[in-house]
């Protein structure tokens, strides 16, 4: 995509050309994680649309402050590890903004459960939520970044994948799922124009982790939570970067180091 010649003319920095007038889907974007990537998304250009499954009013409110910000935004409930859903959600977006460049797999709960807690039920959820989810809004997204010969896949992971994480076996290995995913999709669509890589941070501060005991500040060897923007930076840079794929980025304040 050429440099769009507003930025150009002002010197802005060159991912702010690269990512003006594409088309992004956030899951799970009405608050946290996702939320702030879209906003950062927004800042760098990109129309976004907002995938939420309850909270409405939130995802209204991004979908505002994007607006605020210059470019579009719609808010589509969907149920990400729904095939139908997706199909409706992916089709929404499509009508409103036009076909998804960059796809943000943000989607995700958290059970933290001791092992004899760990239901079949519990298992079947998580894996659900966290890895068929991304499963099934890829595939969805696909035919059109292969027909432009042009995509972003950004899949959020976790520490969890490398060492465990403090939520339990069913968490980490739906993570650790999102891995091989994403090493599978930048293997068969490097040709294509399509990269696809995981963030995988460890315990930033949001809902999903404050509320939950065994996630300790001093368990990072900085000392501190993590912040959604610090997140967000890494979902801006792979969106823009067209030489980066099949890579896990830490944002983990050196909880695993690789």
């Amino acid at each position: 995509m050429k440099g769009h010649p507003k930025a150009e003319a002002t010197g802005e920095p060159k991912f702010i050309a690269e990512l003006h007038g594409r088309v992004a889907l956030v899951t799970g974007a009405s608050r946290g994680i996702g939320r702030a990537v879209a906003l950062a998304l927004a800042k760098a250009g990109a129309d976004v649309a907002v995938n939420y499954h309850a909270h409405a009013d939130d995802a209204r409110a991004a979908c505002a402050e994007i607006e605020r910000l210059g470019h579009r935004a719609v808010a589509v409930q969907a149920n990400a590890a729904i095939a139908m859903e997706v199909t409706r959600m992916v089709e929404t977006v499509q009508q409103r903004l036009g076909e998804t460049d960059i796809l943000v797999n943000n989607a995700g709960i958290s059970r933290p459960q001791s092992l004899n807690e760990i239901t079949e039920r519990d298992w079947d959820e998580v894996v659900a939520i966290n890895l068929k989810s991304m499963f099934l809004v890829t595939q969805a997204v696909l035919p059109g970044m292969r027909s432009r010969r042009w995509g972003r896949i950004i899949n959020l992971s976790s520490v969890a994948a490398q060492l465990g994480g403090v939520v339990g076996p069913h968490y980490a290995a739906s993570k650790a799922g999102a891995l091989g995913l994403t090493h599978s999709y930048a293997t068969l669509l490097a040709k294509e124009g399509i990269t696809a890589n995981a963030i995988a941070p460890a315990l930033i501060g949001t809902e999903m982790v404050t509320q939950n005991p065994n996630a300790r500040p001093d368990l990072i060897p900085l000392g501190r939570l993590g912040t959604v923007e610090e997140v967000a930076e890494v979902a801006v840079m792979l969106a823009s970067n067209g030489y980066i794929t099949g890579q896990t980025i830490n944002v983990n304040g050196g909880w695993y180091m690789s």
